[in-house]
């Protein structure tokens, strides 16, 4: 069936933004090829104003002009979203989903008069600025060819990898989903440590910045692994070891991995 747009996004928030902003970017599609939904007018117009593609606050008008739908609203608003237009859904369809915790079994189900074709996809925040990173995962109904659309919608945003046990993409949320938030987390720290040892805010977070900016493009550009990366930085006796020492008393390293065992434990209950 021959259709007015490519991909429909449902949900205009901030991962949605990230992702049609990389796909423009990469000419993945032209603008007339895409079409966003949101209930909120201000959202609608932002996409409006910033991307020149078509909005409207009709799920129904998106899915039956779509090829691709992209479910990008909260997981739990995905039963009640769905059921809007369920009856709407084609043979033809590709459902993406950007919902943290939904299976693809769950997505499947809403669908229940076709063998519906469905990619479920992790992707995080920096794909605003096209470094981002996506698990995806193919439902039982999915082609090779549907995978490999996925695959260039987020590979836009920035990299993206193939998980073949969906088991492993609460782990994907808890790792790379949620992972942004742990290093801003982290950065806010140092920054405010900075200031506490006399420096200006304005010199304690540029530091902080810089550092942790020249550190990831190094680890990713010299493919060394961080543990071998960190004691170049240290030397016996030195501020790096004594630092190092002072983590290793406050367990931080034990810290972050509850974190993002409690990331995913939240990423499966949503799915239930």
């Amino acid at each position: 069936m021959n259709t007015q747009y490519e991909i429909g996004v449902i949900g205009a928030g901030n991962a949605a933004e990230g992702i049609v902003h990389g796909i423009l970017r990469k000419s993945v599609l032209f603008d007339d090829r895409l079409i966003a939904s949101d209930p909120v007018e201000g959202r609608r117009q932002l996409f409006a104003d910033r991307f020149k593609i078509a909005v409207t606050d009709d799920n129904r008008l998106l899915v039956e002009n779509s090829y691709i739908v992209v479910l990008a609203v909260k997981p739990q608003q995905f039963a009640e979203v769905c059921r809007g237009f369920t009856e709407l859904i084609r043979e033809d369809h590709l459902i993406v989903s950007i919902m943290a915790g939904v299976s693809t079994t769950a997505l499947e189900g809403a669908f229940p008069h076709i063998n519906a074709r469905v990619i479920r996809a992790m992707p995080n925040l920096p794909v605003h600025v096209g470094a981002g990173m996506s698990g995806i995962h193919a439902g039982q109904y999915a082609t090779d060819a549907d995978l490999l659309r996925a695959q260039r919608i987020f590979d836009a945003g920035g990299r993206s990898i193939v998980i073949k046990k969906e088991e492993n993409m609460d782990a994907v949320t808890a790792v790379s989903g949620t992972g942004p938030a742990y290093f801003y987390y982290f950065v806010e720290a140092l920054t405010e440590a900075g200031k506490e040892c006399g420096l200006t805010p304005q010199q304690a977070e540029l530091l902080a910045k810089q550092a942790c900016l020249g550190a990831a493009r190094m680890m990713v550009e010299s493919k060394e692994p961080p543990a071998a990366l960190r004691k170049k930085v240290m030397s016996p006796g030195g501020t790096t070891e004594a630092a190092m020492a002072s983590m290793a008393d406050n367990r931080v390293f034990d810290g972050i991995r509850q974190a993002v065992r409690a990331a995913r434990r939240r990423s499966e209950e949503l799915g239930h």
